[in-house]
């Protein structure tokens, strides 16, 4: 896509004033040949362009030649600048067609408006990950983008952990959703909308055919009206006693939605342990997050949950009973 690659080179050169062929070339991912080439091309279409040799040198444009794009105020220039490639759009194959609009903007810009670019890009950093939040695999959501472009139906297998059922169903498609980088298909099924987990989702194919979205269907509206509920359900909750040593880090193990009960710890007893109220999302979190704390934590209620930690730790003991060297 030569064409593309002439206004990209365009574009840097009116963003950032001066570039070597190398940064050039870098940058474009092509040989410094292939840059010369271009700015040939680019002088004989009426581009004026032009190379300054020595130290300080590089590529230029003449300085009168510029698109300037008018009405942006200091304060709405500052937040282009501080926008960066989000993961989820780089997980959709976006993230170079994001970058190359992003630079089409800075180009557009007088030259006392993208003297904000590198003050700002040192300023603030926008990181919208959680910590320790690994990459989750979403080897379907192409297949995913592409039937929705096409309001084309799909057939997905969906893996639920927790149960450790796979489940196979047609879907249609409705959206995707990436909250905290981690993305969600808003799907129809039986006429009222679902919504999953794309790293849940095993396999996805398309079906032959398309459907008609409903006519009603507002994508933001249902994923504000989802989460509200989703968020307001009751959580499960467990009675535990803390040791002393493990009140320090207890936070890093029970997960969100108990880290705001954590002020509400009890007078400890004689051995300094205290007693604590904790909810959780379910009994399998609240299971698999206790369980790191080992004996450091003790479940006082409910009994289901006590009575499953005492199972699951019989179960690793035996295990590594069972293998140990001789």
């Amino acid at each position: 896509m030569r064409a593309d690659r002439l206004l990209s080179t365009v574009m840097l050169l009116q963003s950032r004033g001066s570039m070597t062929a190398r940064d050039l070339a870098a940058e474009l991912e092509v040989s410094e040949r292939t840059i010369y080439r271009d700015l040939t091309a680019l002088s004989a279409a009426g581009i004026p362009v032009y190379a300054e040799r020595g130290p300080g040198g590089g590529v230029r444009l003449v300085e009168e030649y510029r698109t300037t794009l008018t009405g942006l105020t200091p304060d709405e220039t500052r937040a282009l600048f501080m926008m960066s490639i989000p993961a989820p759009l780089a997980q959709l194959g976006m993230d170079d067609n994001f970058k190359a609009a992003l630079l089409k903007l800075s180009a557009s810009l007088p030259e006392t408006r993208r003297a904000e670019e590198s003050r700002t890009r040192q300023r603030i950093l926008l990181d919208s990950s959680w910590w320790f939040q690994s990459g989750q695999d979403v080897p379907c959501l192409q297949t995913i983008q592409q039937a929705l472009w096409q309001d084309s139906p799909l057939r997905i297998t969906v893996r639920w952990e927790v149960f450790n059922t796979v489940l196979e169903q047609e879907a249609e498609p409705y959206g995707l959703v990436a909250k905290t980088n981690i993305w969600h298909l808003v799907y129809g099924r039986g006429g009222s909308p679902h919504v999953v987990r794309v790293s849940q989702i095993a396999q996805a194919d398309l079906l032959p055919g398309t459907f008609t979205r409903p006519a009603d269907f507002d994508l933001a509206s249902f994923w504000e009206t989802w989460c509200r509920d989703y968020e307001s359900q009751p959580p499960f909750r467990a009675r535990v006693r803390v040791s002393p040593a493990a009140i320090p880090n207890l936070a890093e193990y029970v997960g969100d939605r108990a880290r705001g009960h954590l002020s509400q710890l009890s007078p400890p007893d004689e051995g300094g342990w205290v007693t604590i109220d904790l909810p959780f999302e379910s009994f399998f979190a609240a299971r698999t997050r206790l369980l790191g704390l080992g004996r450091a934590v003790e479940v006082l209620e409910p009994e289901a949950l006590r009575k499953s930690l005492i199972d699951f730790a019989e179960q690793v003991a035996r295990f590594y009973k069972g293998n140990e060297k001789k």
